[in-house]
């Protein structure tokens, strides 16, 4: 019995890589023409499977339905482009497979939490912020007051990391738009998410190493991106239940959520907070909306 138990679960096993192996495949195709059109059907095809099991499997790979995903890789396609070139929104937006300029703005507005012209000042903005001094200096949060109810974890980073750590909770799969809460550190350690709504929520995590050029907190090396995803949600309650969450860095797969798409709210703010601590003033806007 028991033999026959580990051929099933070898079995089991290897079905499962097989299927990652597709996913990753799929993907990996799909970002290189993210603006041609693409059905549900021809994705499927790339993974040698039927459209109804494609979809159920890709779910179970990625966590997201196949049209979700590639709607926030098309984003991050058009981030790229925002910040590289001096391409027009308009042939931007063709040119991730949009035909419509006000249906592109509005999905990058709401999934990224600005508009496309508000990412490109962003940039622009965040070369100005003393980089030096926060490295210097150090910033972790775990000390500021938590307002109940609250969530305390920590993260575990690669020794002698040194960088940018965005910890955020979301209130979907997918890190979009604004989090309902979020912070920002510069080393493993401590965090605390607090005056938070009831409710259940994703808490996710991505890691930048510390750069020369402060765009590549916006435009990353995906080889040296760190992620990680506490795989159920955590319900939020009025009273704490005082749970110490961790969460451990790990490098970033393919077939991760793009968490990249909420990094722009996360930099803003927390660069926001930062200037206002180091410059003893109670309000600076890093951006304009």
């Amino acid at each position: 019995m028991n033999t026959v138990i580990k051929v099933q679960h070898k079995v089991r096993q290897s079905t499962l890589i097989d299927r990652r192996r597709a996913i990753e495949r799929v993907i990996k195709s799909v970002s290189l023409n993210l603006g041609e059109p693409l059905t549900m059907e021809e994705m499927a095809k790339m993974a040698y499977m039927s459209p109804f099991h494609f979809n159920r499997v890709f779910h179970q790979v990625t966590g997201l339905p196949p049209a979700q995903f590639l709607y926030a890789m098309r984003l991050e396609k058009a981030k790229c482009l925002l910040l590289t070139t001096k391409m027009s929104v308009t042939n931007i937006c063709f040119e991730v497979g949009y035909n419509s300029v006000g249906t592109f703005t509005s999905r990058f507005t709401e999934l990224v939490g600005l508009s496309p012209r508000e990412y490109r000042r962003l940039a622009k903005q965040i070369r100005l912020f003393d980089w030096k001094h926060l490295f210097r200096e150090g910033w972790q949060p775990e000390n500021e007051m938590a307002i109940e109810p609250f969530v305390k974890g920590k993260i575990f980073a690669p020794k002698n990391f040194e960088g940018l750590i965005f910890v955020g909770l979301f209130e979907q799969m997918i890190p979009q738009n604004r989090p309902v809460a979020g912070t920002m550190l510069t080393r493993g350690g401590s965090f605390c998410l607090s005056s938070l709504l009831q409710g259940d929520y994703f808490l996710m995590a991505a890691a930048l190493p510390r750069a020369e050029d402060a765009l590549e907190y916006l435009l990353p090396d995906f080889s040296k991106l760190l992620v990680g995803v506490r795989e159920t949600p955590l319900h939020i309650q009025s009273a704490n239940d005082k749970e110490s969450i961790k969460i451990e860095l790990r490098p970033f797969a393919v077939t991760d959520p793009p968490i990249l798409l909420a990094l722009p709210n996360l930099l803003a703010d927390g660069i926001s907070k930062l200037q206002s601590k180091m410059d003893g003033r109670d309000k600076l806007a890093i951006w304009k909306r």
